[in-house]
């Protein structure tokens, strides 16, 4: 369990943001923080590595306390057993692949999981190249096994895909859920991007204001509660799940999850990643794909 109870004043006097924050993590969860530009996300993150010191508070991980100010006691970053991988990647620029992983080791680690990491990242065959010989997502890949080798308790991933275009963000989406189950990691994940935070997350927590408003499975947080009145929009299915005899589709447009409820008709036209129209009928709304293919019975299983 990690246990965050803290308070902290940033920003100027002019416009101060007070961060406080309660939350109990269970672990081996992945969980997403989510929110508006300067909620203190980040700062949130900085608290946990270390970067930053609470003006008051307690930060518990697996019963180990990190941070206790009425004690004193702050643990260095490098006692924390955190790995942190930032928007801008932060590899070090005069190694090659292997080197950066190998630096990454704790004095007296099993060196094997460098080579388990190159195999699963699929790193092998760039592991003498340096970072500037890579692509961004060659990179991104690097970054974050670099941040697996040591190992680490708490993983914090900071916008780590934002720069790059969808095509390798997904695929990196599926890295990343990878590496989290494989070693069994608790998992913290800063994102904007609903449809990213649908796939990976088992939890979202969304801050305002330096404050807690909202948290809860992805599904439950960013569902719409209500439609009303005449409504046309397109947007794209995220999964598709049977009840009984009706199918629940999720949708997201823009940056919000919609749930419809299709018939079994509907749903065998259906399938995840389609870009569909959602309309009102008779004040109902209706599900329909943009672009028509065939139907097997494996698509109207529950996606994963």
């Amino acid at each position: 369990m990690i246990e965050i109870s803290c308070c902290k004043t940033l920003g100027s006097a002019q416009a101060p943001l007070h961060l406080q924050v309660d939350l109990a993590l269970e672990p081996q969860t992945f969980i997403t923080l989510s929110g508006k530009s300067g909620a203190g996300k980040t700062s949130l993150f900085r608290l946990l590595a270390g970067l930053l010191q609470p003006d008051r508070g307690r930060i518990v991980v697996n019963g180990i306390p990190w941070v206790d100010t009425d004690r004193k006691l702050n643990l260095p970053p490098q006692k924390r057993q955190i790995g942190y991988v930032f928007q801008d990647y932060a590899l070090f620029p005069h190694m090659t692949v292997l080197e950066n992983l190998r630096f990454a080791l704790r004095k007296g680690q099993n060196p094997r999981i460098v080579a388990d990491l190159l195999e699963m990242m699929e790193l092998g065959g760039l592991q003498q190249r340096k970072p500037h010989q890579l692509s961004g997502g060659q990179q991104q890949r690097v970054a974050l096994a670099r941040a697996i080798a040591p190992n680490p308790k708490l993983l914090l991933l900071d916008e780590p895909l934002s720069a790059l275009d969808r095509g390798i963000r997904t695929k990196l989406q599926d890295y990343l859920r990878l590496v989290h189950q494989t070693f069994g990691l608790t998992t913290l994940l800063i994102s904007h991007d609903v449809a990213e935070i649908v796939k990976l997350s088992d939890r979202v927590i969304l801050l305002d204001q330096g404050k807690v408003v909202r948290q809860g499975r992805p599904m439950e947080v960013y569902s719409s509660q209500t439609v009303s009145g005449k409504f046309q929009f397109i947007g794209e299915v995220l999964s598709l799940e049977q009840q009984d005899v009706i199918f629940i589709v999720a949708v997201l447009i823009g940056q919000d999850l919609v749930k419809v409820v299709a018939d079994p008709q509907e749903a065998a036209s259906l399938r995840v990643g389609d870009r569909v129209l959602v309309a009102s009928k008779a004040f109902n709304p209706i599900i329909r794909p943009l672009v028509a293919h065939p139907a097997t019975p494996s698509d109207l299983r529950p996606r994963p």
